[in-house]
């Protein structure tokens, strides 16, 4: 693959993830997989996906005992399934800039509080479907698949950052 190649796939991918805001994160820590919602706050061009959250969870845990997680994404026409690894960061700076309501709604001590910590999920791989045309198109697609026995038409592909 070309660096144009990953350009663009990456492209592609912070494309998809930018209108879905909450992940299912998967951690593999000590007591073994588990799953939450999580807030995205950004997803950096160079494929880093940012959450808040606190200190004291048991997912934060999770994360420093075993950094590997997977993020699942999902709207109307589109789905993304993310692997990498994570990591708690302590960054006051970052956390003021991606600081928000929603945070607040789980932090309401704010951006200084002790609790209020970072995770920087590093994607490592990512694969997606998507529906060009959104609702009207998928509907589309759903009446082909019924009419003609034909398979559910889709963009699907596997992205390396």
């Amino acid at each position: 693959m070309t660096d144009t190649d990953a350009s663009k796939d990456t492209a592609k991918l912070v494309e998809l993830l930018d209108d879905k805001p909450i992940a299912m994160m998967t951690t593999f820590g000590p007591e073994g997989p588990r799953s939450i919602p999580m807030a995205r706050q950004e997803v950096e061009p160079s494929a880093e996906l940012w959450f808040i959250t606190a200190r004291d969870t048991e997912h934060t845990r999770a994360v420093q005992a075993d950094p590997r997680v997977s993020l699942t994404f999902s709207a109307r026409d589109s789905w993304v399934a993310l692997t990498g690894h994570a990591q708690v960061v302590d960054d006051d700076a970052k956390l003021e800039e991606l600081w928000n309501t929603f945070a607040e709604a789980w932090l309401p001590e704010g951006p200084d509080s002790a609790r209020a910590v970072l995770i920087r999920v590093d994607v490592e791989k990512a694969e997606y479907w998507d529906t060009p045309g959104g609702k009207i198109a998928s509907l589309l697609s759903f009446a082909k698949v019924k009419l003609t026995g034909d398979t559910y038409d889709a963009d699907h592909g596997t992205i390396e950052p």
